[in-house]
């Protein structure tokens, strides 16, 4: 199961949809290597302790940059919180993580948010449209992981009024590409496995 969020698992709504999935599990990572800054220090990590934890989960916290990926495998449920895309992507190309990631999705539970909304998908190239300043490693393969052919847009409640054309942008990304976005309010996310569920609130 793969589960694409705009901020986590921050509503009700997401919380509900996904307890019956986690019935049996017992234990989640929280993964905060996208946050090349603040790492387990970033302000969202505690709120996502809480969220898993009311899950009946026991949670670790897990960076990348400091530990093997293969960590990842000991859990039931993996998390990665947001940050930088371009960053998490470099990073988890670095470990040689794809498969695994790809495996986790397919056999367990994986939960992406913000940035790593973008890097399961097939390209960062609709975040580059925005926020080109992030790519400070110079990437120049935008390629993601492709874990699903979805594209999500998250954050659409907050930033549709911090950029300019936010919503222009998103639609000539559409048509350019021949792709459909979805757009994910904070609190919202999709589904992934066998069907594709959006949770709405």
């Amino acid at each position: 199961m793969l589960v694409l969020c705009s901020n986590g698992l921050s509503s009700n709504e997401i919380l509900l949809h996904i307890s019956s999935m986690v019935s049996q599990c017992k234990s989640a990572a929280l993964v905060v290597t996208a946050d090349n800054e603040y790492k387990e220090s970033n302000y969202h990590v505690s709120r996502c302790i809480s969220e898993l934890k009311s899950l009946n989960l026991s949670v670790d916290i897990l960076d990348l940059d400091k530990q093997p990926a293969s960590l990842l495998t000991n859990y039931d449920v993996v998390e990665f919180i947001g940050g930088n895309p371009f960053y998490l992507l470099q990073t988890i190309r670095e470990n040689n993580a794809e498969e695994l990631l790809r495996d986790i999705a397919a056999n367990k539970i994986l939960i992406g948010w913000s940035a790593a909304a973008f890097v399961f998908s097939p390209t960062l190239e609709l975040v580059n449209c925005y926020s080109p300043e992030m790519n400070f490693l110079g990437l120049t393969d935008l390629r993601g992981l492709s874990l699903t052919e979805v594209q999500v847009l998250p954050h659409y409640n907050r930033f549709i009024s911090k950029f300019n054309q936010f919503e222009e942008i998103c639609n000539d990304y559409e048509k350019q590409h021949n792709v459909s976005v979805i757009r994910l309010n904070d609190g919202e996310g999709v589904f992934i496995d066998n069907e594709i569920f959006v949770c709405k609130l």
